[in-house]
C-alpha cells in the first residue's frame, strides 16, 4: 500500500462545560462513557477530519457492510437448505411441490392402459 504522510496534530482543548442546571444525556442504564466521566459516549468531532481520515473511515465502513451482507446471505442460504433438509426428513421425500411428479398423470396413465 501507498505510504501516507500522517500530520501531527495537537490535541484540542475541552468545549466549555454549561453552567448552571443544564442536563446532559446520559448512557441508559446510569453508565457513562468510561470512569469517572459523565456525558455522551461518543462525542462529535471538534473539526472536520482530514480527507485520508475520512478516506480510511469510508473504507471500514465498506469493509464492515460487506462482512455483514455476506454473513446474512450466508445465514439465510445456510437456513433455506436446513429447513428444506427439515421438510424432507418430515415428508419422506422432496418437498417442494414443483419437482415432485404430478399424482394424476400417473394414474391416469395406468387408468388408459387399463382400458386399452
Amino acid at each position: 500500500m501507498a505510504n501516507h504522510q500522517e500530520k501531527p496534530t495537537t490535541p484540542l482543548p475541552p468545549p466549555p462545560q454549561p453552567e448552571g442546571g443544564v442536563a446532559r444525556p446520559r448512557l441508559p442504564g446510569g453508565g457513562s462513557a468510561h470512569a469517572g466521566s459523565a456525558g455522551y459516549p461518543n462525542p462529535p468531532d471538534a473539526a472536520i477530519p482530514d480527507a485520508a481520515t475520512l478516506r480510511d473511515q469510508w473504507r471500514f465502513a465498506v469493509r464492515q457492510y460487506s462482512r455483514w451482507y455476506s454473513h446474512a446471505w450466508g445465514t439465510a442460504i445456510l437456513a433455506g437448505a436446513a429447513f428444506f433438509a427439515l421438510g424432507w426428513l418430515v415428508k419422506g421425500s422432496n418437498p417442494l411441490p414443483s419437482r415432485a411428479e404430478p399424482q394424476h398423470d400417473a394414474n391416469s396413465k395406468s387408468n388408459a392402459k387399463e382400458e386399452n
